[in-house]
Parts: C-alpha cells; sequence; structure tokens
C-alpha cells in the first residue's frame, strides 16, 4: 500500500522532519500542504530552484516521495482576473510538483450559490470545470495531475460529478476526501463512490465525532479564522484519532479495494485547523498499521 499523511497533520515540521518522523513512523510518501506554518510553498525557501536537486537527492536517500502538493488554489471567485490568478499559481505549483517528483496538485472548487439559485451554481460549476481542465491541461507535459478534493460545497458528490462531466482533460481527477461527504453531506460511501468512482485518483481519511458543543478558545477560533482565509468552504468537525469515531472506514476501504484502486492512502490529520486535537507525534504513528489492517479484512 501506499500510504501518506498530509502536512496539515505536522504544522511546525521542518522538511528535515518529514523525511526522518515520516519514514520511522511507517509511511512511503508525504503530501505537503504546509511547511513550518507556511502555506504558500512557492516562497519556501527550501523549494527554490536552485535548491530543487537538493530536495530530489534528499528524498532518493530517504526512500521517500512527495505524492502531491495541495495548494490553496480555487476557481469559485466571479472575477475572471481573479480566477487567472489562482491558474497562474497552480501553473508554478506543478513546475515545483514535477520538480519534487510529485504525482498530483491538489486544487479546490471550492463554494457554490445557494441550493435555490440553480442558474448561479451552474455558472460557477462551469467555470470552475473550465479552471480544472486550463490547469490538468498544463500539467500533461510534466505528468503532473491536477485533482479536486472533495471539500466544501464540492463534497457534495452531486456538484462534484455535475462539475467533473464538464471536464475536458484526462489528467484531471478528484481527490475523494472519504470523511467530508458522509460528515457534512451525510451521503452514504457507496452512493458518493458510485458518483466519483470514474475520476477517484486520490484519497484522504480522517475520523470525528459530534459533539455537543464545539470547542473554543483564542488559539482554535485564530486557527479556524486562517482555515476560512484559506478556503472558504472550510467547516468544523471534531476530530478523533483514527478509527476512534463513526467513520465506517472499513466500507471505504472496500470500495477502493474492489474497484482495484492504486492510488495513495493519506492521512489528512488536521492539527493546523484544530490546534486543539492531539500532536501529530501521537496521531501519525496509529495510522499505517490501521489502514493496513483495514486492508487485510477487505481480503480475508
Amino acid at each position: 500500500m501506499k500510504i501518506a499523511f498530509s502536512t496539515l497533520g505536522t504544522p511546525q515540521w521542518s522538511w528535515e522532519q518529514l523525511l526522518e518522523r515520516g519514514k520511522a513512523y511507517g509511511y512511503s510518501g508525504v503530501e505537503i500542504r504546509l511547511l513550518e506554518g507556511e502555506t504558500d510553498l512557492l516562497a519556501r525557501a527550501e523549494f527554490q530552484p536552485e535548491q530543487l536537486p537538493v530536495r530530489r537527492a534528499e528524498l532518493a536517500a530517504a526512500e521517500f516521495q512527495v505524492c502531491g502538493l495541495a495548494s490553496s488554489v480555487r476557481f469559485d471567485d466571479p472575477d475572471p482576473a481573479q480566477r487567472e490568478q489562482q491558474l497562474e499559481i497552480g501553473r508554478a505549483y506543478i513546475d515545483l510538483a514535477a520538480a519534487l517528483g510529485a504525482e498530483f496538485v491538489r486544487v479546490f472548487g471550492d463554494t457554490l450559490p445557494p441550493a435555490e439559485d440553480k442558474a448561479g451554481r451552474a455558472t460557477v460549476i462551469t467555470q470552475v470545470a473550465a479552471g480544472i481542465t486550463a490547469l490538468a491541461d498544463y500539467g500533461i507535459e510534466q505528468k503532473v495531475q491536477v485533482l479536486i478534493e472533495t471539500h466544501g460545497e464540492f463534497s457534495d458528490s452531486h456538484a462534484m460529478q455535475a462539475m467533473m462531466e464538464q471536464v475536458e482533460c484526462d489528467n484531471a481527477g478528484v481527490l475523494w476526501d472519504t470523511h467530508h461527504p458522509w460528515r457534512f453531506y451525510e451521503e452514504p460511501l457507496s452512493e458518493t463512490f458510485a458518483r466519483l468512482k470514474p475520476w477517484v485518483r486520490h484519497t484522504h481519511w480522517k475520523d470525528s465525532v459530534v459533539r455537543p458543543e464545539a470547542v473554543s478558545g483564542a488559539e482554535t477560533d485564530a486557527a479556524a479564522q486562517a482555515a476560512h482565509a484559506l478556503m472558504s468552504g472550510h467547516r468544523h468537525a471534531d476530530y478523533v484519532l483514527f478509527g476512534g469515531g463513526g467513520f465506517p472506514a472499513l466500507n471505504a476501504m472496500q470500495l477502493l479495494q474492489w474497484s482495484a484502486y492504486d492510488g495513495w492512502y493519506s492521512l489528512e490529520w488536521e492539527k493546523a485547523w484544530h490546534p486543539e486535537i492531539e500532536d501529530p507525534e501521537i496521531a501519525l504513528p496509529l495510522f499505517p498499521d490501521k489502514i493496513r489492517l483495514l486492508a487485510s479484512q477487505c481480503r480475508s
């Protein structure tokens, strides 16, 4: 199995810590969302052009892989100039992903008008599809896929399906956050997967419960505001250690295994946006054995 973790769960770790601890915890790759608190990967000193051969050498020596880069690129803005700026950022992320040997760049939808505004929703879905198509076309030569995550309003698999049916490039796909449609839209996993199966190329895994009152505090509130500043579609969930909540993980694994899915299984422990949850040194070591156990249960 190709098992990874998102650096959303390790918000203060350095590049060196990602390689050393990721390997020690049983992972074969990492999905980079941020590094030492910085979400703009293009600004990081570690990822400037002259440093990229060094990063590739370090990855090879560690026998570790950057499976993908998780950008904040989104295509829901009504302003064409803003969407063009997002395309420029997305192209730069694709260039960086190619230089690091990564397979994909993650992007967002991100939000949609209210359900009663059918014309407005259709317009946004079409413009998101156009943005995804343009970015995916750019990634073909570098062999970097563009994946849109089931996140925000696009956690609704009906909206995601409607959008992907308009995408005109096979280099685009879906990052199925297995938790989001189930938790935020109460979708049975089988229904979500039936709609999105043709496009699923990467997966996120997490678990949650429903608490009567959300945890609050200055640090937690500040983190939530930071998340919303990057992605308006961000939603709160009461996250718990993987396997300790209500998420039907075995069902998700069965759907993927029975469909011959061969992509990554990536733990997205949202520590950066939910500072109240356990530290990565506790959460990350648990996931590889748990996800392998689920896979073995499907084969038995």
